[in-house]
């Protein structure tokens, strides 16, 4: 069993203990985002530190929503 922690940009995603270690070049989907394995660091023989570029989220498309009022009778 392996301690896998996710970083992106020297923050924390996730911490995960399993029992296979990722592959570099993977794809990943962590929180609801898709990512991709750039880097594996190990520490020591049950910790590793996995390094993911995760996909930018364009929020403009999230905010395109229907704004219309419906007419007061």
């Amino acid at each position: 069993m392996f301690v896998v922690t996710y970083y992106e940009n020297r923050n924390v995603l996730l911490t995960q203990l399993l029992k296979s270690l990722p592959e570099e070049g993977q794809n990943v989907k962590i929180k609801g985002r898709k990512g991709k394995i750039t880097n594996i660091a190990p520490i020591d023989e049950k910790n590793v530190h996995v390094y993911v570029a995760l996909e930018a989220v364009n929020k403009n498309k999230l905010v395109a929503l229907d704004n219309s009022k419906k007419k007061k009778r």
